[in-house]
């Protein structure tokens, strides 16, 4: 087994967990980017992203949720990212499907950078990549309740 995940889920490896499930496992960065930073894996082994069948994906994200809520309540960060790296290019340097859950402070050393698109290529980049949106099912018809059938008699009505 040569993935440094699949070892820590294994018991190979130590790790400073902080949530398990039978699917899940959320652990410390050994390399954190700032103090608090968490990993949420898997414990099957998937690639990344292209790998991962929808449920896992699903249960990896519900975990991510309740460790990134942990981590805002007890550390109180003024900021959280959650980032999934997909190849090598991305920065992923495990490859097993994992969410990094950085909290973020004032004046920290973390960066990300960002650059501004070029219209042309905004544009046919967006055309390329917009995925269809699937055919949303038709809505059933509201049943309307039918008028209900008077137990009383009108007459009797009137008269009370």
């Amino acid at each position: 087994m040569e993935c440094i995940f699949c070892k820590i889920v294994a018991g190979e490896l130590p790790s400073k967990k902080i949530y398990e499930d039978e699917d899940t496992l959320a652990f410390m960065d050994i390399n954190p980017a700032n103090p608090g930073h968490a990993l949420v894996i898997p414990k099957k082994h998937y690639e990344n992203i292209f790998d991962i069948d929808e449920q896992t994906l699903k249960q990896i994200i519900s975990v991510t949720k309740k460790v990134a809520e942990r981590i805002n309540e007890k550390l109180k960060p003024e900021g959280l990212n959650i980032l999934q790296n997909n190849g090598k290019r991305a920065g992923q340097l495990v490859n097993h499907i994992h969410v990094h859950i950085i909290p973020r402070f004032a004046d920290d050393k973390v960066l990300f950078t960002y650059q501004k698109a070029d219209v042309d290529d905004f544009d046919r980049i967006q055309k390329e990549i917009t995925v269809e949106t699937p055919e949303e099912e038709p809505f059933e018809e509201e049943k309307k309740e039918e008028p209900r059938k008077e137990t009383i008699s009108r007459k009797w009505r009137k008269d009370f």
